[in-house]
């Protein structure tokens, strides 16, 4: 395999990974922007325009994009995150031309009047869906609470009364401002040929507009411990998010803490499932660590019967004061080193799975890293690691944010030695 890296005059950079004995090409189109470079007036503009791309260009109608796709047999899709906008496809190589002929021209949407008002209509009711689903509002409401005034707390949906107050000249404004030449980065991983590739990209690409790109805010979020209980009377399980600090992706120790998330939550053989799933206390639980652009956050989360959320919340606590306290063993990191570097061959066997690693780990540290690089920097995690990350970011000191029919909770009692 073979790494590529060029930027055209206009600042779009190209990379790519080539991979002669794959059977398939994936390509991406990486726009540096999400919900935390949105002002409140306009929360949720960059979720609503991910859907706007596919409503047509001056050249293609709705369902002639839908059509393109399908007539490649594309497996096509896109995603909005706190700080990412991402369109891609994955394809037979001989139409990758198509792929990025069709890519490059919907990322120049009409955006126009009539598809913006019916597409709104459709945001909002997205929007009460998610409400819906408590496990997801609870995740929602409990970043919102962490972050504070940060702006990794903006809601990527944004709310019924944001969307439904934007205007279609605020979302080009948006359009206009994030999605230049300099602010996209195009990604490529499979069976290819690089120098065709690159002039497929600059002949449909090359023309759009450069322009200043930044980003504010850029720092870690701030230890907190607060506690919010969100009734919902309708709601039969209790639905319980906690979150912490963590080490941002431009540090060293972000495969440290990967490990320590996986021996304290896994969904199978860490110790949040011994103490609560295994016994039949929670329904599930489990964390995960998080990294944003300059911020990290470990993210606990749980459900169970209402009656024994205090009882868990108990529990998750002294499994935290005592991962603080003390560490984990051994053997714990062994199995979680394990699990982690499984994860990352399997998820970067096909070229879809490697096009999103590889865009991803240039979008936070702009370089490329191949899957044996990741392997080892898991491989070499020691215990003293995962010790320097326990001291400067304390997972013990949580923020706890439970939704459901629980109306009143008690603060659990923090023994742990954070700082």
């Amino acid at each position: 395999m073979s790494f590529h890296n060029e930027v055209l005059p206009n600042g779009l950079r190209i990379i790519g990974e080539t991979s002669p004995s794959a059977r398939s090409v994936s390509l991406g189109f990486f726009v540096r922007t999400g919900a935390r470079d949105e002002a409140p007036e306009v929360s949720g503009v960059s979720h609503f325009l991910e859907h706007m791309v596919f409503k047509g260009t001056p050249h293609r109608s709705a369902l002639e994009v839908n059509r393109d796709f399908d007539r490649i047999g594309a497996d096509y899709n896109a995603f909005t995150s706190e700080e990412n906008t991402v369109f891609h496809a994955a394809v037979l190589p001989e139409y990758l031309p198509q792929s990025v002929d069709i890519l490059a021209d919907i990322l120049r949407p009409s955006l126009r009047d009539e598809d913006f008002d019916m597409e709104k209509k459709v945001i909002i009711e997205e929007i009460g869906m998610y409400d819906d689903q408590p496990m997801w509002s609870a995740y929602d409401q409990a970043k919102r609470i962490f972050f504070a005034d940060h702006p990794l707390g903006n809601s990527i949906l944004g709310t019924k009364e944001s969307v439904g107050g934007l205007k279609r000249e605020q979302m080009h404004e948006y359009f206009q401002r994030r999605y230049v030449a300099s602010n996209v980065m195009v990604v490529v991983a499979g069976n290819f040929d690089w120098s065709r590739f690159v002039g497929l990209v600059q002949d449909k690409c090359g023309s759009w507009q450069a322009g200043p790109i930044g980003r504010d805010h850029m720092r870690e979020a701030t230890i907190s411990s607060a506690l919010k209980v969100v009734p919902r009377a309708k709601v039969t399980q209790e639905h319980v998010f906690e979150i912490c600090p963590g080490p941002p992706p431009q540090s060293p120790l972000r495969y440290a803490a990967e490990a320590l998330a996986m021996a304290i939550g896994d969904d199978s053989g860490s110790r949040l499932y011994w103490e609560l799933v295994d016994p039949g206390l929670a329904d599930s639980a489990d964390t995960g660590f998080h990294e944003y652009d300059g911020a990290g956050a470990f993210y606990t989360s749980f459900s169970c019967a209402p009656e024994r959320t205090e009882e868990n919340l108990a529990i998750v606590q002294n499994v935290m004061d005592d991962v603080q306290n003390k560490g984990i063993t051994e053997d714990e990191l062994r199995q979680a080193k394990s699990k982690v570097t499984s994860r990352v061959v399997r998820g970067n066997e096909r070229p879809k799975g490697r096009m999103q690693a590889i865009g991803m780990t240039w979008t936070y540290l702009n370089e490329y890293r191949t899957v044996d690089d990741e392997v080892q920097a898991f491989d070499a995690v020691d215990l003293k690691q995962v010790r320097e990350v326990l001291d400067r970011y304390p997972i013990n000191r949580l923020t706890t944010l439970a939704l459901g029919p629980v109306e009143k909770l008690e603060p659990v009692a923090k023994n742990g030695k954070g700082r």
